[in-house]
């Protein structure tokens, strides 16, 4: 039996079935890259579903990832067999571990030439991908393609939310045995929000957790991405301004509240004692006693041990999930719910209280205060410190309130990012947290813009990590995304330098030093203006430049590190 279709089908196939059903449940874009199966699928056999041609499937598993993650809803990525398919999968593993509900989608031999490590391309995709998916099946007859999508949506969309996988084989997805488009299909039961657990009695153990609160005398709430995805942020915003309740986020839960607000003590990073030279967890968390972690997820790498600083303290686990990890965090009180419904339940259990005395954090605030103006001008090059506060400037002169988003890469900058970038909405700062694959930058920054089309995106990204997947600035190019770029290089791979000089109290150049790159040219090469800046001035007329363009734009930043010898302690597990 032939691998190509012997010609064009005049009945609907279960290509049709499949993109027709993606698009009930509101997908309407499948990043991607096609392999031999476009003898059996164009991607145009249905209206309203646009197909989004990436350089790399690693780029459409993230621009999807992304796109899944800032709008709620399911979204999906597409790759051909075998290689195609492992491409994609550190796409798939970021959705698993970053919590977005993927939707990833990858052809298959023939139904009859499936013999995985023997055949052409062939591959066991269903057990390799099967460990990093919250469902993975391959279809097996052509008319239940439209049953598996609903499947592949419902585990996709249950907390904790994460990718699922569907394997196509080529003959079947061209296949019209048994698709009949004359029967309408029933209703895709696409869930509003997350599905998540209720436990028994959670409302009890709620009350426990506001009796614990009235009795805290410096409370805070530390708040992850499922208080995101519950659509609770308006609750806990309004709870913490009436409690005086200080919030303190994980990386990717910036923007609960907005950058500037007095009740946003920010984000945590176990780097963050060492980047400012200061005691930073310290003045955070000594003097709390009572830790309530509402939307808490471990995988946003916020380590319980981060916050065990001090006081003795009393800790809440609020969560739509049982608790996956008791031997490093076991509540005093584990309430299994959804996030908004515990919150609106405190906010009545506690309607009486008075308003808390918050501990003080101004020496923290003015550390970094002091670090972002710093106006030193170094020979060596920017530091990242004052490349995120040019960033922040130009975004707060660009963007309405309460809109646009910063895109980090992955490298020793980002932990910058966390601590200074600014975010005034939920998801406001985009990083990769659990996964944190490099290369992450661009496909993150295309999903960010495309889910934001009128609010600006600004990318910071690394030489190392954003040369590891540069080729996608094409892609950018021809979609005329007006994302703007700014490349930090020190040619070096900065956070393993700094492992190295941890570790070892010295660097090797072979396994950190790059040969100098020409990110501006590269950039044109690419089709996308671009420029270097050397300096503040030359970065903040770059930034006010590429936000004005309307179009992609890139700056390349000359940067060095300023490696201090400690302060890294929170990083041991």
């Amino acid at each position: 039996m032939s691998r190509v279709s012997t010609g064009p089908s005049n009945e609907p196939t279960a290509a049709h079935a499949l993109l027709s059903r993606l698009r009930d449940h509101g997908v309407s874009k499948v990043f991607g890259v096609v392999g031999r199966e476009a003898a059996s699928i164009l991607f145009d056999e249905v209206e309203g579903i646009d197909f989004v041609l990436t350089r790399h499937e690693f780029t459409a598993g993230v621009a999807a990832d992304v796109l899944a993650r800032i709008t709620g809803r399911p979204q999906a990525c597409w790759a051909t067999l075998g290689p195609g398919m492992t491409n994609l999968s550190t796409g798939i593993a970021t959705s698993m571990l970053d919590r977005s509900p993927l939707i990833a989608l990858a052809a298959q031999s023939e139904s009859h030439d499936i013999f995985p490590n023997d055949t052409h391309q062939c591959l066991d995709s269903v057990a390799i991908i099967a460990p990093m998916s919250k469902y993975a099946v391959e279809l097996q007859r052509p008319h239940e393609v439209t049953d598996l999508v609903d499947s592949a949506v419902t585990a996709a969309m249950t907390e904790p939310v994460g990718p699922s996988f569907i394997s196509l084989p080529v003959d079947l997805l061209g296949s019209s045995e048994g698709i009949d488009t004359s029967v309408p299909n029933p209703p895709a039961n696409t869930p509003a929000k997350p599905i998540g657990a209720y436990a028994d009695g959670w409302q009890t153990e709620a009350d426990r957790a506001a009796a614990l609160f009235a009795e805290a005398e410096h409370p805070v709430l530390v708040v992850g991405a499922a208080a995101i995805r519950s659509g609770a942020v308006p609750a806990i915003r309004a709870l913490a301004e009436r409690l005086n309740v200080p919030v303190i986020t994980t990386y990717i839960a910036k923007g609960v509240l907005p950058h500037g607000h007095e009740l946003n003590y920010g984000a945590v990073t176990g780097y963050m004692d060492g980047i400012l030279g200061f005691p930073a967890l310290d003045t955070l968390f000594a003097p709390v006693d009572l830790v309530l972690t509402v939307g808490y997820d471990y995988a946003e790498d916020l380590r319980p041990s981060m916050w065990q600083k001090g006081e003795k303290k009393q800790t809440v686990r609020v969560s739509p999930t049982a608790n996956p990890v008791p031997r490093v965090y076991r509540p005093d009180v584990d309430v299994v719910t959804d996030v908004l419904a515990f919150v609106e339940h405190f906010d009545a259990a506690t309607a009486s209280l008075a308003a808390k005395n918050r501990h003080d954090i101004t020496p923290l605030r003015e550390r970094i205060a002091e670090f972002l103006a710093d106006p030193t001008s170094y020979e060596d090059g920017m530091r990242v410190h004052q490349v995120i506060d040019s960033m922040n400037t130009v975004m707060a002169e660009t963007a309405e309130a309460g809109e646009g988003t910063i895109v980090s890469d992955i490298g020793f900058f980002r932990h910058y990012g966390v601590l200074f970038a600014r975010a005034d909405q939920p998801f406001g700062f985009l990083t990769s947290a659990g996964c944190s694959s490099f290369g992450y930058g661009i496909p993150a920054a295309i999903g960010a813009q495309m889910a934001r089309p009128d609010q600006p995106t600004f990318l910071i990204a690394g030489d190392g990590g954003f040369h590891s997947n540069s080729a996608d600035l094409e892609t950018i190019a021809r979609l005329n995304l007006p994302i703007v770029t700014v490349v930090v290089n020190n040619d070096t791979n900065g956070l393993i330098e700094l492992y190295q000089n941890l570790g070892h109290h010295r660097s090797h150049d072979p396994a950190v030093k790059f040969t100098g790159v020409d990110f501006v040219a590269l950039a044109q090469a690419n089709g996308i203006e671009a420029t270097k800046a050397n300096d503040r001035q030359e970065l903040l007329a770059a930034l006010r430049k590429g936000a004005e363009l309307g179009r992609p734009f890139l700056i390349e930043v000359p940067i060095e590190y300023d490696f201090q010898p400690g302060g890294f302690g929170a990083l041991s597990i």
